[in-house]
């Protein structure tokens, strides 16, 4: 598979994981839109959001962003799930945008 979060996942490319769960790891974005722009990506291979059967994945998700920005002291944040190349999504692999850090 040819996918880059794969093998970010798989630890075939090097990042610094900010968060790790059994599900997801979490790391900076490195083409960051925002000061602190963190990527919250499945490590299961998913594609997008419409692939999913249930909520529990993102609710996982929600909950690992809240706790991150916690942990970042971020007072304000936006989350942003992009569905397809139509909804912005670059990567074909699911995954939250924790953005923030603007004050």
């Amino acid at each position: 598979m040819d996918c880059i979060f794969c093998k970010i996942v798989n630890k075939e490319i090097p990042a610094d994981f900010l968060f790790e769960s059994d599900k997801l790891v979490a790391f900076a974005d490195i083409k960051p839109k925002a000061p602190i722009h963190i990527l919250i990506v499945t490590k299961e291979h998913i594609v997008s959001i419409k692939e999913l059967q249930d909520a529990s994945l993102t609710a996982e998700m929600v909950m690992a962003a809240k706790k991150l920005a916690e942990e970042k002291k971020m007072e304000g944040y936006k989350l942003a799930f992009n569905v397809g190349r139509a909804g912005g999504q670059e990567v074909d692999h699911l995954h939250l945008h924790l953005m923030g850090g603007f004050n």
